[in-house]
């Protein structure tokens, strides 16, 4: 079966740019409506939109803090406003730091688990209850993190580990609603923001690729496309999985 998401409406959230941005373009080149969600982001978010138009799709770009339940009620209500509703939800929406331990602190830790994970909640709290009675797909971006477990990630690879946890466990809660939840754990894949990190560069990468056994960092498109299957009825009988593309490293 093709992977098909014709006359489908896809929210992404945390679209404006790197593995988002590219999931929304490739989404919406397969047949979907886009409804394309930033935090601050604005001009990324809207050439993404403008992207997806010059291409002959249909995208809207949303602003909303999804770490309050007011912004995940304005993301979910603009959206269905503007394309119906919901037969695809992409939590891509995510931030992360690295710090050893004697450097965490509370800010550390809420910012991160605040997107992360509770943002990820009240996000699919929300769009749950406006997905189409036929059900649909649910796509939670995690990390290869959640079991690479490398040094200086305590904080980030606990939110991604809950993750795949609450992956887990929705799947169960919302199947009797034929909505599907699985979860995509990226390895480093060479973004905006893994460059202003630095870590595109270094040792960072370095120590990735020694570790790799396709010995290579990924690219954007390498998860946009089995988040693609994950989102059609490809994968239809598919639920609670966490698929690592990490280009083998575990």
């Amino acid at each position: 079966m093709t992977a098909t998401l014709a006359g489908k409406h896809a929210i992404v959230t945390g679209a404006s740019k790197g593995i988002g941005a590219e999931i929304a373009r490739t989404l919406a080149a397969h047949g979907a409506q886009v409804t394309v969600n930033y935090s601050s982001d604005q001009s990324g978010a809207d050439k993404v939109v403008a992207d997806i138009a010059a291409a002959g799709g249909k995208a809207a770009a949303v602003q909303a803090d999804l770490t309050a339940p007011e912004g995940a009620k304005t993301l979910v209500t603009q959206a269905v406003e503007a394309f119906g509703p919901i037969d695809v939800l992409v939590n891509n929406a995510g931030v992360y730091e690295f710090a050893p331990l004697d450097q965490i602190t509370p800010d550390h830790f809420h910012k991160q688990f605040n997107l992360n994970l509770l943002g990820l909640l009240l996000t699919t709290q929300e769009a749950a209850r406006r997905f189409r009675p036929e059900g649909g797909s649910i796509v939670n971006i995690s990390s290869g993190v959640s079991t690479i477990l490398p040094a200086n990630s305590a904080v980030y690879s606990a939110t991604k580990a809950s993750v795949d946890a609450v992956t887990a466990v929705l799947a169960k809660e919302l199947a009797s609603k034929n909505i599907r939840v699985n979860a995509v754990n990226p390895g480093m894949i060479v973004t905006e923001g893994v460059k202003t990190a630095g870590f595109d560069q270094g040792d960072m990468r370095g120590w990735i690729e020694s570790v790799t056994p396709m010995g290579r960092v990924g690219k954007v498109e390498e998860i946009a496309r089995p988040v693609l299957f994950l989102a059609s009825d490809a994968s239809a009988y598919v639920t609670g999985e966490t698929l690592h593309v990490t280009g083998g490293l575990r």
